[in-house]
Formats: structure tokens, sequence, C-alpha cells
């Protein structure tokens, strides 16, 4: 069960202003990304469930969470369906990102007051969301569509909050663009837990990179 209510992940989402994502189907490495991410000064993570037995993985890093990382909000991502949604928040998650919209996955994370966050392509798909329940709505693929995107669905609907994932990276540059017009929060995978640090094990480096994007997004929302 989540251990977070929905509306304390949204806050979260927006003050923190970024969710790393990663996947690993090894247990012990996995866990120390997750601590350096948390020393960094994250407070959020998606685990994107895209390999085999990665249920098992998520089940364990929960626990990790739980027991060792006070005020870590474990979220699962690339959630396709509502069963699989099911599982997850069985296992602890305490919000669902998916790459589509699904009403299913609406329902089962409404039913149970967790946040669910469904990738959108269309002004029409973000407006279906938010009838449905969606309070931030994940903009996927970001690097297809960029910043401009969200500055003319700013405009009609200016209540709207947006999460890109997808072109998002820790530059100034990148970053400004993007919280200049007007997103959330931002989704950061590979560009911030890059392949040179899980194939050198490089914890410390991810520590202080995680450190300086969310000091970066503090300093570009003045």
């Amino acid at each position: 069960m989540a251990q977070f209510t929905r509306i304390e992940v949204a806050i979260a989402m927006k003050e923190t202003g970024m969710i790393p994502l990663f996947f690993n189907n090894d247990i012990a490495l996995s866990k120390k990304v997750l601590k350096a991410c948390y020393d960094g000064g994250a407070r959020l993570m998606e685990f994107t469930a895209r390999g085999d037995f990665a249920h098992e993985v998520f089940g364990e890093l929960t626990k990790y969470a739980i027991a060792e990382l006070p005020g870590m909000i474990m979220g699962v991502g690339s959630v396709t369906d509502g069963v699989s949604a099911s599982l997850y928040m069985a296992l602890g998650a305490n919000f669902i990102i998916t790459p589509v919209l699904r009403e299913d996955i609406a329902i089962a994370c409404n039913r149970r007051k967790v946040l669910w966050s469904p990738g959108c392509g269309t002004l029409t798909e973000i407006a279906r969301a938010e009838e449905l329940g969606c309070e931030i709505v994940k903009l996927f693929p970001g690097d297809i569509y960029g910043p401009q995107f969200v500055k003319g669905i700013k405009g009609p609907q200016p209540w709207t909050s947006i999460m890109p994932t997808g072109g998002v990276s820790p530059t100034r540059e990148n970053l400004e663009a993007w919280f200049d017009a007007g997103v959330t929060c931002v989704g950061m995978g590979s560009q911030l837990i890059s392949k040179g640090i899980i194939a050198t094990k490089d914890y410390a480096k991810l520590e202080q990179d995680v450190k300086n994007a969310l000091a970066l997004i503090k300093e570009v929302r003045k």
C-alpha cells in the first residue's frame, strides 16, 4: 500500500521539480543508484518497469526505501494496463507513470487514491486525462514536442500541470527552456543516470549530478 497520499506526491513533484527514472534488474546495484539519488536530494524515484521480474526488484527497492531512506517516494513507470498498476500498488507504489492514456489505469489508481500520470501528446488527451482525475500530465515523448508545445497548452489551459519525460537533460539551457515554458516538473532518465555511471558504478558522481540538477532547477525557477 502507498506510504504517501496522491496530494503529498503531487506537492513533492512540484517542490523538487524533478523525478529521476531508472531500471536495472540487479537489486544491489539498483539500491545504490537509489541511495545516490536520495543523497543528492531527490525525493521521488520512478522505477521504469521494462524488464522481466521488474516487480520483484521494485518490491525490494520499496522495502529498502521505507527502512533506510525516510521521505523517499517510490513510484513505477512504463505501466501500460490497470492490472500491472494494481500489482505495483500492492508492492507499495506511491505513483504510477504511463506512456499512454488508459481509463483502466485511471480507475485502478483513483480507487486507491494513488497519483497517476499518463503520457499524452495532444490537448484532447490532456483534457481527457484531467477529466479522469489526473493531477500532473506526462508529456511524452518530450523531445518530439518540446517546450513550445507546453507554451501552447498553457495558453488555453493555464491550470494544466505538465511533466515532460524524454528530451530533458541536466543543463541550464535545457531546464530553463522547459521551466520558462511552464512545466511543473521534469522526468530525467539516461541523461542523468547514464550508462557510463552504471558501467563504472560511480555513485559519487551520480549523487553530485543529482545535486547539480536540482540546484539548476531551483535557479531557473526564480
